[in-house]
């Protein structure tokens, strides 16, 4: 299992670096917490995610996909906003696929329960600190940005929204 584990990781190493840049006053959107980029700190990008299995491990974060929300533009599926009231996903780029998983779903599991969500957007894991994705951080390789109606289905309270490791798996 470790072997595996390890193998996994070295697969999908970063891509490379971005500089941060300190954002235009009122121009980081930190409505969940989110991170602004910080001036000068690096940030590594990644082109690819971990490999998708039956139990795909990944770190659930929080995301709003309304139009004023703290998830930048519109989503990269169909160029709209989406109520956060739907359970709705961004994926990292290497699980996003190059819109590959475009409205399918995925069943999300974590705090002992699991709820299917439609990928519209990509968590963008090979740009960031810009206009377009709000002046926050690149994400992650292995990041499911879900909407606040996934986490309600999963039945973490309001204060324990974030971060929060689950799996998941295509539907």
């Amino acid at each position: 299992m470790t072997l595996s584990l390890k193998v996994e990781a070295k697969s999908c190493k970063s891509s490379g670096k971005i500089k941060g840049k300190k954002p235009p006053k009122d121009q980081c959107n930190q409505e969940n917490d989110s991170d602004c980029c910080e001036e000068g700190k690096f940030y590594d990008i990644y082109k690819c995610s971990p490999k998708v299995t039956s139990h795909t491990k990944a770190v659930l974060t929080i995301n709003s996909f309304q139009k004023g929300g703290d998830g930048g533009g519109p989503s990269e599926c169909d160029g709209k906003y989406h109520s956060d009231h739907i359970p709705i996903v961004a994926l990292s780029t290497g699980w996003f696929n190059k819109m590959n998983r475009c409205f399918k779903n995925i069943t999300i599991h974590g705090n002992g329960k699991s709820v299917n969500a439609m990928v519209v957007d990509e968590c963008d894991s090979t740009k960031g600190c810009d206009a377009d994705h709000d002046y926050q951080p690149p994400c992650d390789n292995n990041i499911v940005d879900g909407s606040k109606a996934v986490w309600e289905a999963l039945g973490v309270p309001k204060k324990d929204r974030g971060l929060m490791d689950i799996y998941w798996t295509d539907a």
